[in-house]
């Protein structure tokens, strides 16, 4: 249940995807929730770091245990990893935007794909970290890098939502 996230990751095509869409999916009534609890730090999102950060540390066991089980290196149904690098994609956005544009969910979910699947920037390099961090860290880099086109974007659809 962990590392396929509640069975996302055993779709027959594109696990990746549907882990990160299902993380995507969450990730709308998570800014509700921070919204209501006014958990917003200049605009950004500690709900969504701390996620990212706790699904990240928890995770290893997981993912390692099922490396050794099966014995295989990064499986594509793993998508705890994606699960990961989504939330922190979003880490970096007001969740009163993502509220406002549930759009921005998509946007945010393309980007993290773009790096998740071609790991440009130096991603490739996290891969090779020994077991499961190398499964986790890749997917991290790539949601801060995700995250980090997400500020401009969503400042950018905040303000023409003003117009």
């Amino acid at each position: 249940m962990v590392t396929t996230f509640f069975g996302s990751g055993m779709s027959p095509k594109a696990p990746g995807t549907m882990g990160s869409l299902a993380a995507a999916i969450v990730a709308y009534p998570m800014a509700f929730f921070a919204i209501k609890f006014d958990s917003i730090f200049y605009g950004l999102n500690p709900l969504f770091l701390v996620a990212a950060i706790i699904v990240f540390f928890a995770a290893i066991p997981f993912v390692n245990k099922a490396m050794k089980d099966t014995g295989t290196e990064d499986p594509g149904w793993i998508v705890i990893d994606e699960v990961c690098g989504i939330f922190m994609t979003f880490a970096l956005v007001n969740p009163y935007v993502i509220v406002d544009n549930p759009i921005l969910l998509l946007v945010g979910f393309g980007l993290f794909r773009f790096f998740d699947i071609l790991k440009p920037l130096g991603i490739h390099r996290f891969e090779k970290f020994p077991g499961a961090w190398g499964v986790m860290a890749d997917d991290l880099l790539g949601g801060i890098y995700a995250g980090i086109l997400m500020i401009p974007i969503s400042i950018a659809i905040d303000c023409v939502e003003m117009f």
